[in-house]
């Protein structure tokens, strides 16, 4: 639900406050994502840390286009019908993870709810492209989802990413005003069916009569494959509801946590209804790792993507 009245946006505190990077990397990361005519989230969803990511040489790739088929009240990325998929485009974000060295890449798309799959298929092949090209590189997708289609969710995994990430984004209560076609149990639901999937995989994997020729795609075993999820804060949500996320998240078997603060990223958007403290977020990150999180990000400026390699796997293959 996009807010109708037009309010002033309140100044940011102190400690929402970035310096603009004035490297030369920032253009050269620029002028790669122009040549090869890539999309990035961080420019599609007006990310506060893109500044400081592009001039480090990274950013989130978006694929399947920037117009999303949602309309969901916290997003900046434009809701219209979309193009066509590019099919040179997975080719197109491998040469990028190649030419910008990147050990860690995080690969999104927009809501494709006009395809069939909602671009799964896209989403495998691109993380096939990728590691074709940049072998040993941990690849973690941020997928939208797909509308629980087991078929979907099971088509990404046939890929192999190390990391499955799919966003709560808030709490229960506040999810039908803040994200659109989207529910809260759905996206429990698509964490938990790739977790379930992975088991199933390292089930028939260790059964004594496997053979591997029998197999198609190889789906991952259980241990090479975290689940992840993210929540945004300042939306109004009350403390108990937060805490009750975190614990629907553990239970739906979800292995990683990022904890953000809301930023309106224009006057057409959700107004944020509160800067929450760092010391909150400090808090909460104590609470999440308590209840199993294998590890949580958590503060003003965290983002699903925001410094994602520093989740360091016990084996990335």
């Amino acid at each position: 639900m996009i807010a109708t009245e037009l309010k002033p946006r309140p100044r940011l505190p102190e400690w929402l406050r970035i310096t603009l990077p004035t490297s030369d990397s920032f253009a050269r990361t620029r002028g790669l994502l122009d040549e090869l005519k890539l999309h990035t989230v961080c420019e599609s969803a007006k990310c506060p840390n893109h500044w400081e990511c592009w001039s480090k040489g990274t950013a989130t790739f978006m694929i399947a286009g920037d117009r999303c088929t949602r309309a969901c009240g916290f997003c900046a990325v434009s809701t219209a019908k979309p193009l066509a998929l590019e099919a040179d485009e997975p080719a197109r974000v491998a040469e990028a993870t190649r030419r910008m060295k990147l050990k860690h890449v995080v690969i999104t798309a927009v809501a494709r709810d006009d395809l069939k799959d909602g671009g799964a298929e896209h989403f495998r092949q691109t993380i096939e492209k990728v590691r074709e090209l940049n072998p040993g590189i941990v690849i973690e997708v941020l997928v939208p989802d797909f509308l629980d289609n087991e078929v979907a969710i099971e088509n990404v995994l046939m890929a192999n990413p190390h990391i499955f990430n799919h966003n709560l984004e808030t709490v229960r209560r506040l999810t039908p005003s803040v994200r659109h076609r989207a529910t809260y149990d759905r996206s429990l639901s698509v964490l938990k069916k790739a977790k379930e999937i992975a088991r199933v995989a390292a089930s028939r994997r260790s059964a004594p009569n496997f053979d591997p020729s029998e197999e198609s795609g190889g789906l991952p075993t259980a241990a090479a494959i975290y689940t992840k999820s993210g929540i945004m804060l300042g939306l109004g949500e009350r403390e108990e509801e937060v805490l009750q996320a975190l614990r629907d998240l553990r239970s739906s078997d979800c292995d990683i946590l990022t904890l953000g603060q809301y930023l309106q990223p224009s006057l057409k958007h959700l107004p944020v209804v509160e800067f929450v403290l760092p010391k909150k977020f400090a808090e909460y990150k104590i609470v999440a790792e308590e209840m199993g999180f294998v590890h949580v990000a958590s503060g003003p400026m965290v983002r699903s993507s925001y410094h994602a390699d520093k989740f360091s796997l016990p084996a990335a293959g």
